[in-house]
């Protein structure tokens, strides 16, 4: 199976389960920009971005390679959304001041990409791009997490593309000079049983099982109940946000 793929896979469960970013975040981008007319959210999945962005953008186009999730995304009247792949789309030369890739800039031929950035950016345009890797609750539940992340799934489920995010995206080609950002987190509170749809949203457990037809997170699921204690308490997860932003031009 195509790899990217998985993310079409109950697209339902990202926009349940996956973490809500900070208002603070969107509030950041929007005072980097000169003008607010326009912003392109890429790899947009969900529109959970796209969302935040259409409160102080005018105009947002949102743009996915996988039409599932965004047939449920989130609706906002000045928001629209695509069908395209990062590398090319259908905007205009010169038209967008903000650029913005949530958790997917390692997914994308980036050649290729920051080539179409350049081009439809105005000439003060901006770019972010952000990730965010593993959460972290309690050590005990943190142990049992990271066991399932490096020990089961590895790099054998795992795509190559993921070491992006393992180093914080330290490493990922961003040809611009980069701006020195605030620090932002992320976070979502779950009972025992959201968890548990969070941890199926990772695409290496998808992987696992399409390769092996069997759930890894079952693999784990006794420990991480000991862990947890009582089933019917609540958790914060936070994760870090490893921001990268620069001017395109």
């Amino acid at each position: 199976m195509d790899y990217i793929k998985h993310f079409a896979q109950n697209p339902t469960e990202y926009l349940e389960y996956r973490p809500d970013y900070p208002v603070a975040l969107f509030e950041y981008l929007a005072s980097i920009c000169d003008h607010h007319h326009f912003a392109w959210d890429c790899g947009t999945g969900n529109g959970q971005a796209a969302l935040a962005l259409a409160t102080y953008f005018n105009t947002v186009v949102a743009s996915d390679i996988n039409q599932e999730p965004l047939n449920i995304a989130l609706q906002k009247n000045n928001l629209s959304y695509h069908c395209w792949p990062a590398e090319q789309t259908e905007l205009k030369d010169a038209s967008v001041d903000l650029i913005t890739v949530a958790q997917a800039l390692h997914w994308f031929d980036l050649d290729s990409f920051y080539e179409e950035a350049k081009r439809v950016a105005k000439p003060q345009g901006m770019i972010a791009a952000w990730c965010y890797s593993l959460g972290s609750i309690t050590p005990a539940i943190d142990m049992v997490i990271q066991k399932l992340y490096h020990d089961i799934l590895g790099d054998t489920y795992w795509p190559k593309e993921r070491r992006y995010i393992d180093e914080d995206y330290k490493t990922i080609a961003f040809p611009f000079k980069k701006s020195k950002t605030p620090a932002f987190e992320a976070q979502k509170t779950f009972h025992f049983s959201s968890l548990i749809g969070y941890l199926r949203t990772w695409s290496a457990v998808k992987e696992y099982q399409f390769k092996n037809e069997q759930d890894p997170v079952a693999l784990v699921l006794p420990a991480l109940e000991k862990a947890w204690g009582e089933n019917d308490k609540d958790y914060t997860m936070r994760w870090s946000i490893h921001l990268l932003v620069g001017k395109l031009r």
